[in-house]
């Protein structure tokens, strides 16, 4: 996802009075920037940063609205919106499968060693923003069974 394209959605919105979907993507795009002056890269956003920034965006969202009490349905409904809306400029992840396939082709020799600890140092950078964390996690201890 390029900053630009969520910043025309952001415009977009507001030109349709969409103002939930405006606060949404205003706050990603301010999450956004604020990384890219962290990380040091102002003026340059690059996807990889916008991509990181939706992911963390996206796994908070989730949390609020696994926290949130039902007998709040009024604001369990707002947080559902945010993290719809937040869903459909998330990268999409790996499955499964996917991630089962990538490891058995390019790791095979690490898998092989069946030292937990080696074999995520190696492959999470290969696979960070492509697959979720969790996944890779119960995929490894599987293979290293």
């Amino acid at each position: 996802m390029t900053f630009e394209t969520l910043h025309g959605d952001m415009v977009a919105a507001m030109k349709a009075r969409d103002k939930e979907r405006k606060a949404v993507l205003s706050q990603l795009i301010a999450d956004v920037k604020k990384a890219a002056i962290d990380a040091g890269t102002r003026d340059d956003i690059g996807e990889a940063l916008v991509d990181q920034v939706i992911l963390k965006s996206k796994k908070t969202a989730r949390e609020q609205l696994d926290t949130c009490p039902d007998e709040r349905a009024e604001l369990k409904a707002e947080y559902q919106y945010a993290y719809d809306v937040i869903c459909e400029y998330a990268p999409k992840m790996m499955s499964d499968d996917e991630i089962r396939a990538f490891l058995t082709a390019e790791f095979a020799d690490v898998i092989a060693t069946k030292n937990k600890g080696q074999i995520m140092k190696a492959i999470m950078p290969a696979l960070k923003g492509k697959a979720d964390g969790k996944a890779i996690n119960a995929i490894v201890a599987e293979l290293c069974r």
